[in-house]
């Protein structure tokens, strides 16, 4: 629960009658007698039902911090005193509240004790009227005296009532603490509150704290003021927090999962400016309040030099710093100067993605402002040429990985599995497994002596950029192609040689074979073969490849016969050590063959070289 009000209208004394807790911590506040920075209390209605009080200051000056103390409420305290009624931060806050989407409250007209009953009747005629037509139209309005006790009873009954209407938030996601203080407690160290936005913190747990990106530990945690194991979605939380100075941290930071999302500086949005409020110009400075954060801005606006007041339309957001913002994240701008509240809104995306002239911002945008979660990630895995990651669709919609799987069955979405969750869109898998069909099979009629083409070469011909298991997944589906080794054909290629080519293989292997040890140069046998070099090269390859010829070297090709006979020769003097001399004695042939042969056998593992000789293995 949240206060909201104009100065001096008796929030927090209104919050001490119920709870029976001061509010105002700070000693400047006890001496000035108004609320500079956000207060907590609590209050139990019934075993089930617990209230956490969050009361802001009511005065301009301070409505930054109100801000900070707003955001993560349910239900609001909007208050009014019945001897000043409505007043300019009543506004100030009932817009604020409207624009942040809280979605229920109670009106309460304090210091009912100071007006008589006729003044007491108009300004609630005066409040039903300000409210109508918003959130607070159907809400209870009751009547109290934080001095006399007037009314407290019937608010309890209505805090009751209406509070148990309020839907839990959702434990379930993921956990999201905005904090709104820091400070050190003797014995323990650094603590931080707040009040937990989504998911659950338990004792001992690590977070990470956006925007810096830094690991920490739970030691210890409170709920309401008392320690407990586990906290969870809509509790006022206190962490205490292991290995890390107060003065490291400030109001304004989001601890949240490790590792799973990334702070951001631009936001699109869709953005409402208040009636009230003059028109807003494209790159106009604001300040942007999210949670408890306060950051300076920039207004972009699409497509046009300004926003009428009162008008509505999507936006994007630069930031100075970098926050931690996800989509369904509400936000309030307020101008500089003077430093009132002018516009709210909602943010839809977070990838700073680069428009062009052409682009429709608004489809795109209407589109991943869906309530439909498989229409906005058909989207955003469309957008990107090779899919998304679902780890990276965690972090630009904040949902849980197995929320963003169980709706990709419903949406034009692949699945992938392994190495890592990764989505693709469905009429893109298929044109893309058409595709790689197409190229090995004009590779086959530009290379009919070849048995197909390398996969990493035709990952870089159609696929240029894409993660490595991507071709293996598209290669998997696709039944007209057959892989071997890295090599990809048709499944129904089979290399058949002519007739001059043939004979041309024959002689080929023939030069090879009558030569021994002693061979020729690759270049002169080729050249004798009867066919074009570029034919020539490739029946010197299909025989190596076939291992009826050996390559040595890149210039040294040999007859597996004369390697087998060498090998059978090395293996007669097993155990052996010898010298390149003595080599060339056992094989009769020259330097020129017996280095490149020795590294050879080297590699094979036929011999092993030690210093000036070799050991035969």
């Amino acid at each position: 629960m949240g206060t909201a009000g104009h100065i001096d209208h008796g929030k927090t004394a209104l919050v001490k009658a119920l709870t029976g807790i001061d509010a105002d911590r700070l000693e400047e506040e006890k001496r000035r007698g108004i609320t500079i920075d956000i207060g907590f209390a609590h209050l139990s209605l019934t075993p089930a039902l617990r209230l956490g009080f969050v009361d802001v200051p009511g005065h301009e000056r301070f409505v930054k911090n109100m801000l900070a103390g707003v955001g993560g409420i349910d239900l609001v305290l909007f208050v009014v005193a019945a001897d000043e009624s409505i007043k300019p931060q009543t506004r100030e806050h009932f817009e604020i509240c409207r624009l942040l989407g809280i979605p229920r409250g109670i009106v309460v007209i304090t210091k009912a004790d100071l007006v008589d009953a006729d003044l007491l009747e108009l300004v609630r005629l005066e409040v039903e009227e300000f409210v109508a037509a918003s959130f607070l139209e159907s809400a209870p309005v009751v009547a109290v005296s934080a001095v006399t006790g007037r009314g407290l009873e019937e608010l309890r009954r209505e805090l009751e009532r209406v509070a148990s209407e309020v839907p839990e938030k959702d434990s379930a996601g993921h956990f999201r603490l905005p904090v709104d203080r820091v400070f050190t407690v003797k014995g323990f160290g650094t603590v931080v509150t707040g009040t937990l936005v989504s998911g659950r913190v338990r004792k001992e747990q690590e977070v990470e704290v956006y925007p810096l990106g830094r690991r920490l530990r739970v030691r210890g945690l409170q709920v309401y003021g008392e320690p407990a194991a586990e906290a969870r979605a809509g509790q006022r939380t206190a962490l205490n927090l292991a290995d890390v100075e107060p003065s490291e941290l400030a109001r304004g930071m989001t601890l949240s999962e490790p590792g799973t999302f990334a702070a951001v500086r631009q936001a699109d949005c869709v953005l409402e400016l208040l009636p009230s409020a003059k028109p807003l110009k494209h790159r106009a400075p604001v300040h942007f309040h999210a949670g408890t954060e306060e950051i300076e801005a920039e207004v972009r606006l699409f497509g046009a030099a300004a926003l009428a007041p009162g008008g509505r339309a999507y936006a994007r957001l630069v930031l100075r710093e970098p926050a931690l913002l996800l989509p369904g994240d509400r936000f309030i701008l307020r101008m500089f100067s003077p430093v009132v509240t002018i516009a709210g809104g909602a943010v839809v995306d977070t990838g700073g993605v680069r428009y062009r002239r052409t682009d429709d911002v608004a489809a795109r945008l209407r589109a991943l402002a869906s309530p439909v979660l498989a229409e906005r990630l058909a989207l955003l895995v469309r957008e990107a040429p090779y899919g998304r990651s679902v780890a990276e669709l965690v972090a630009r919609t904040g949902r849980l990985a197995r929320e963003i799987e169980a709706a990709a069955a419903a949406a034009p979405l692949v699945l992938l599995r392994q190495p890592q969750p990764w989505l693709l869109d469905r009429a893109w898998f298929a044109a893309a497994r058409g595709r790689l069909a197409h190229a090995v099979r004009a590779f086959h009629q530009q290379n009919p002596l070849l048995p197909g083409i390398g996969k990493q070469d035709l990952r870089s011909r159609e696929l240029a950029g894409s993660p490595p298991f991507l071709i293996d997944a598209l290669l998997a589906e696709a039944k007209e192609l057959a892989v071997e080794g890295e090599t990809v054909r048709l499944a129904a290629h089979r290399v058949v040689l002519k007739q001059d080519e043939e004979q041309a293989r024959a002689a080929i292997e023939r030069a090879f074979a009558q030569a021994g040890l002693a061979v020729p140069q690759v270049a002169e046998v080729l050249a004798k073969s009867g066919v074009e070099p570029a034919r020539a090269r490739t029946l010197l390859q299909i025989l190596v490849r076939e291992k009826v010829l050996v390559r040595v070297s890149e210039d040294l090709v040999f007859h597996h016969a004369a390697i087998g006979g060498l090998r059978q020769l090395l293996a007669a003097h097993k155990s052996e050590r010898f010298n390149v001399g003595t080599f060339k004695e056992w094989t009769g042939i020259s330097r020129k063959y017996a280095i490149p042969l020795l590294e050879f056998l080297d590699r094979e593992h036929v011999t092993r070289r030690e210093g000036d000789e070799r050991l035969v293995l």
